[in-house]
């Protein structure tokens, strides 16, 4: 049994995605035994500095520092493709590609009942409002491959019906170097569905 205030540290870094009760106990004694008062404050200061310089870009909604954000002020994106997205980390796995130049539309989140999530939750209505001035032609909807992320991207797709915008969806299925026998029925379907012309 720890001291409570080392407990108190401990649940609160449990409350961290992917961190567990382990990992959560060790991060709290290196900054207990290894880090200097200094360090700890100084990462107090950054965690707290950050919470308050941060927030959603008018335009895409992903987290920045300026308004509107580098990416949808910068003149060398293309303008009329918009990639739609759950969270921020998205953008910085697709923007790591170094493939995409159209612009982001960040959810934070996805339609989700069971979890209490539902459409007016998530930033659908200022993606709405993007496609007013029709300079937009394609919303590529590169939501998660989960039910959530599915539902997400159909519910979308039905209310852009209206819009002389060209819906897609990312393709899923087989990644590079594993083999078919080891995928599941759901993968092989998704990449024979979606197969391109060679």
């Amino acid at each position: 049994m720890h001291a409570p205030a080392i407990e108190t540290l401990i649940e609160k870094f449990e409350q961290l995605p992917g961190i567990g009760h382990r990992s959560a106990e060790r991060i709290a004694f290196h900054i207990l035994e290894r880090m200097s008062r200094e360090d700890a404050e100084s990462m107090a200061s950054v965690i707290i500095g950050a919470k308050e310089k941060i927030h959603f870009c008018s335009i895409c909604q992903n987290l920045t520092d300026t308004d509107p954000c580098k990416i949808c002020s910068s003149h060398k994106r293309d303008r009329s493709i918009i990639c739609v997205v759950e969270s921020p980390e998205d953008v910085s796995a697709i923007e790591n590609t170094n493939e995409f130049n159209g612009l982001y539309h960040v959810l934070h989140g996805a339609i989700s009942p069971m979890d209490g999530i539902g459409p007016d939750d998530i930033r659908i209505k200022e993606l709405i409002e993007r496609l007013a001035d029709g300079s937009v032609k394609e919303i590529i909807m590169a939501t998660n491959p989960t039910v959530s992320g599915t539902a997400t991207a159909v519910y979308i797709s039905k209310l852009l019906a209206p819009f002389d915008v060209q819906v897609t969806r990312i393709a899923h299925g087989v990644p590079i170097g594993s083999d078919l026998e080891y995928a599941d029925k759901v993968t092989l379907i998704k990449a024979i569905e979606g197969r391109q012309k060679m």
